[in-house]
């Protein structure tokens, strides 16, 4: 009777080992999801803010495309951040 317990513990045990390990790796998933275009973002913000304001020094009526230009790669970030929710939505 007690080796019929302990079989059935472990084997209890191992169910939740595994359902412990699915939720980490989704977690980390998601973490990736956000923090790799995050990464990206930034460093594509810091060439084109750069390239943006030598082209503003020279010609002033550049702002706007400027502005756009350094606007743009912050969408990658905001899929990253609508990909992270389908990921810790499939939860």
């Amino acid at each position: 009777m007690s080796l019929e317990i302990d079989v059935n513990t472990a084997a209890e045990a191992a169910a939740n080992a595994a359902k412990h390990w699915k939720t980490a790796l989704i977690a980390v998933a998601a973490a990736m999801a956000v923090a790799i275009p995050a990464l990206a973002t930034a460093w594509a913000q810091s060439k084109i803010g750069s390239a943006g304001l030598g082209a503003l020094a020279e010609r002033p009526d550049l702002r706007g495309v400027v502005i756009i230009l350094v606007a743009i790669p912050e969408t990658m970030v905001i899929i990253g951040f609508a990909v992270a929710y389908l990921i810790i939505d499939k939860m």
